[in-house]
């Protein structure tokens, strides 16, 4: 069940990072005071982000008992938000190459847990 907690909080957070800094890529202009306002009245929501993928690192280390394969997990959670994210917000398709990277990552995840 902790493993379920450390899944929900990381794919949360990550979702908000990524979500917040693509919604920035896009909408906000690249310049100084803009960016800031922009940054400053999201400082909420960035720390809650934080908050969420410490903790979910923090449980997936409990329940996994090896900090570098959560921290693996969690990267490849990150890829495919990214993906998604990309495709939410810029309508990115996904091509060939982009599932062949994340199966590299898959794969090299896969090759660390063997024994």
């Amino acid at each position: 069940m902790v493993a379920v907690y450390a899944a929900g909080l990381l794919l949360g957070g990550l979702f908000l990072i990524n979500g917040i800094f693509s919604y920035q890529g896009k909408y906000i202009e690249p310049v100084f005071w803009p960016t800031f306002w922009y940054q400053l009245k999201l400082l909420p929501l960035i720390f809650a982000a934080n908050l969420m993928i410490g903790f979910g690192i923090q449980n997936g280390y409990r329940a996994l008992g090896n900090l570098t394969i959560t921290l693996l997990m969690s990267k490849c959670l990150e890829m495919l938000v990214c993906v998604v994210i990309g495709y939410i917000f810029l309508k990115e398709i996904p091509t060939w190459k982009t599932f062949l990277g994340l199966a590299v990552i898959a794969g090299g995840f896969l090759i660390t847990r063997w024994k």
